[in-house]
C-alpha cells in the first residue's frame, strides 16, 4: 500500500510546520503493509513565505512533495494533490492538523481490516478530530463532546482508495468559497455505495487560535460564504438530507431566530459579554455562545442565496 497524504494550505506556516513534522515522525510496524508514503502539499497561493520556508528546510522533510497554485480554494488544491499523488491510497488532512505517531499505521490497519470484513474496498476510513487551541502542545487536548462529528465524508482526517475518488469525479471546483466541498463529494461517494468505517485510533488535533472578539468579522464572513456554498450544494443534490445539513429548513430558521431574538443578539450586543468570558479564561464558552448569532447569519445567507438563484 502506497499512501499519499494530501494537504492543502493557505497562510498557515507556523502550524503547518508542526503538521509536517508529525507526519515525518510516524511509527510504522515491521508488518505494516505500507510500501511507502508521501506528503503531497499544495500551496494555495500563500503570501506568508510558506514555499520559501519549505525550500530552506527541504532536507528535514524527505516525504514532502510541494506544488503550488494561484489562490483557488481547497477543492481545487485537493484535486491538484490527487492528480500529482503517486499512491494508491489517499489520506486527506488539513494543514492545521497535528497527528499522533501511529496515525498512518492506524489508518492502514483499518483499511486492511475493512477490506477483510467487507470483501471489497468500497469504503473509506474516518479518523478522530480533536479541536484544540494549545499551540505549544496540541496533542495534549482531551476529547470533548463538542468534537463529535456526524459528517459522512470530511477531509479533516480520512483515508480512501484513489480509484474511488477518480470514479466519483473528485471535488467540484465550483466550491470556491468556504464550506461544503468535501461533504458534497461525500454524497457522490455514498451514491457509489461506499461505506464509512470509523478509525478512532487515527487521531488528529485540529488547532485554531483561542477565540477572541477580533475574530468575529472573519467568522461572520465564513458563515455567509458557507450559506452561499450550501445553496450550491443543494442545487447539485436537492434532497431533504442536504437541506438539513445546510440549515435551509423552517426548523433552523425558527431555532436560530428565537435564540438570537431575531438578530437582536449579535456581534455588537454580545461582544462585551463575550469579552468578559474571555477575560475569565473561558474563550471556548464564549465561542459556543457566539455561534448563536453566527448560525443566524448562516441561515439568513442560505435563504438569501436561494432566493437569488431562484430569481435568475
Amino acid at each position: 500500500m502506497f499512501l499519499s497524504i494530501i494537504i492543502p494550505t493557505y497562510n498557515r506556516l507556523p502550524i503547518l510546520e508542526k503538521c509536517l513534522r508529525a507526519l515525518e515522525s510516524q511509527h510504522l510496524s515491521n508488518e505494516n503493509h505500507i510500501e511507502d508514503y508521501e506528503i503531497v502539499l499544495v500551496d494555495d497561493g500563500s503570501t506568508d513565505g510558506t514555499l520559501n520556508w519549505l525550500d530552506l528546510h527541504k532536507d528535514e522533510f524527505p516525504h514532502v512533495h510541494c506544488f503550488e497554485q494561484n489562490h483557488a480554494g481547497p477543492a481545487a488544491a485537493r484535486n491538484l494533490g490527487v492528480e500529482k499523488a503517486r499512491g494508491d491510497t489517499i489520506i486527506f488532512i488539513d494543514s492545521d492538523l497535528v497527528v499522533l505517531p501511529n496515525f498512518l499505521q492506524a489508518h492502514t490497519n483499518a483499511l486492511i481490516q475493512g477490506k477483510e470484513k467487507l470483501g471489497s474496498d468500497s469504503f473509506f476510513t474516518y479518523g478522530a478530530v480533536i479541536n484544540t487551541c494549545n499551540f505549544i502542545n496540541p496533542t495534549a487536548e482531551p476529547y470533548k463532546i463538542t468534537d463529535f462529528s456526524a459528517a459522512f465524508f470530511a477531509t479533516g482526517n480520512v483515508a480512501i482508495p484513489k480509484h474511488w475518488l477518480m470514479k466519483a469525479g473528485l471535488f467540484d471546483n465550483s466550491f470556491q468559497l468556504y464550506g461544503w466541498e468535501d461533504l458534497e463529494l461525500g454524497v457522490r461517494l455514498k451514491k457509489l455505495g461506499l461505506k464509512l468505517i470509523k478509525c478512532p485510533e487515527a487521531v488528529g488535533y485540529h488547532w485554531h487560535p483561542p477565540f477572541s472578539v477580533q475574530q468575529i468579522p472573519k467568522l461572520i464572513d465564513q458563515e455567509i460564504q458557507r450559506g452561499k456554498m450550501g445553496v450550491l450544494f443543494y442545487q447539485k443534490h436537492p434532497t431533504w438530507e442536504v437541506k438539513m445539513m445546510i440549515q435551509m429548513t423552517w426548523f433552523h430558521r425558527l431555532l436560530w431566530g428565537i435564540l438570537s431574538l431575531n438578530g437582536l443578539l449579535n456581534e455588537r450586543t454580545m461582544s462585551p459579554f463575550l469579552q468578559w468570558l474571555i477575560n475569565l479564561g473561558k474563550p471556548q464558552l464564549a465561542l459556543e455562545l457566539a455561534r448563536i448569532f453566527l448560525n443566524w447569519y448562516n441561515v439568513k445567507s442560505v435563504y438569501a442565496a436561494y432566493v437569488e438563484t431562484e430569481s435568475k
